[in-house]
């Protein structure tokens, strides 16, 4: 019988168990710093919970609460096993979501890009270019009309 999306439901309740218990103030670990989950993935046999977070700070921050969520993982599955009714409790495993990162990067990418045209664009459109001239009110004069010529 196919799974259908069990896990995801579940990954879903156990990222929402393990933002309330980290709103709440529940850890005292002074390591977990400002950090927001983003996603669990948890695999189809329900037996590994893969919890995908972000947090502020420089590569030093990031590794104290790696470490800091490490030490907590006992807590945080005794939580989930006291509000969760399943057999056995996954077993959680802490990474840190690089896709926020790479999101940045490609956002900036596409901005520079962007401005690159736009620069390209204001090089080609120069105001000083010979092809067109522009008459008296500012418009492109178009050259002598078939009725202003003196056809004699």
């Amino acid at each position: 019988m196919a799974q259908g999306y069990r896990p995801d439901r579940v990954g879903e309740q156990i990222r929402d168990i393990l933002s309330d218990v980290l709103v709440r103030g529940d850890v005292h670990d002074p390591g977990i710093g400002f950090i927001t989950l983003t996603r669990v993935q948890v695999t189809s046999d329900l037996q590994l919970a893969r919890v995908f977070y972000t947090t502020l700070g420089d590569q030093k921050a990031r590794k104290e609460t790696s470490r800091a969520l490490q030490r907590a993982t006992g807590f945080f599955r005794r939580q989930i096993g006291a509000r969760l009714q399943l057999r056995r409790v996954p077993e959680l495993e802490f990474r840190f979501d690089e896709s926020i990162a790479n999101q940045d990067r490609i956002e900036q990418i596409l901005r520079d890009i962007h401005l690159e045209d736009a620069q390209r664009a204001a090089d080609t459109a120069d105001p000083a270019s010979p092809s067109t001239s522009l008459g008296a009110s500012g418009t492109p004069d178009p050259g002598p009309r078939d009725d202003d010529r003196n056809g004699d």
